[in-house]
């Protein structure tokens, strides 16, 4: 197990970004070079900084006040008779915790919500409350380890999509090249005439 492993395994698995990285690995990581504080994260609070303490064997830190304020970890509810089925808070949930489509009514797995709070500026029509976390949800090391997994699936489903639509963008791109090129004389013997300078056939 890495450094950032050991470093990652303590932290809450939130996803929520008030510590200035896009997650809890990408913080890890940078605690792990000595590219971050241990004192940046909200939802871990004192408790979790003297956690990172003892493991990276640094002094306790007070929480960085410009990251936010220690309180305690909530749930996101979706007030379903006000929900205009947007679908801004699925796109800004880190760990797919909230269901639904476009023009159907929302609804947040309350057994996947992490507490980070992102859907709640997302939602254009204030629909969304927070309510109390179960202490034993908040002290789970299971539900931690869960929320670790669907971010991480999370975030491959997304890159994959990108590559996705990067490739077809590309792949029209050299359609429309190549469309213009066969149909426009000047363009088609300029294209020769760079293939064969640069020792290619026509």
């Amino acid at each position: 197990m890495t450094l950032a492993d050991r470093i990652d395994a303590l932290l809450p698995q939130t996803q929520c970004e008030q510590c200035g990285y896009h997650g809890c690995r990408p913080y890890a990581e940078a605690m792990a070079r000595g590219d971050a504080a241990i004192n940046q994260c909200p939802p871990g609070g004192a408790a979790g900084i003297a956690r990172l303490a003892a493991l990276l064997d640094v002094p306790v830190l007070p929480l960085d006040p410009e990251r936010g304020i220690e309180k305690p970890r909530m749930l996101a509810r979706i007030v379903e008779a006000d929900c205009i089925g947007c679908t801004k808070c699925i796109q800004a949930c880190p760990v797919d915790a909230i269901v639904g489509a476009a023009k159907l009514m929302h609804t947040v797995l309350a057994d996947d919500c992490t507490g980070c709070e992102l859907c709640v500026p997302a939602c254009p029509v204030d629909c969304i409350v927070l309510e109390p976390m179960p202490p034993s949800q908040v002290d789970s090391p299971e539900h931690a380890d869960a929320s670790r997994i669907h971010f991480q699936r999370r975030e491959a489903r997304l890159a994959r999509e990108q590559a996705q639509r990067d490739a077809e963008l590309a792949a029209r791109k050299a359609h429309v090249a190549a469309s213009a090129t066969t149909s426009n004389p000047v363009l088609a013997a300029l294209a020769r005439a760079r293939a064969k300078q640069q020792g290619k056939p026509s």
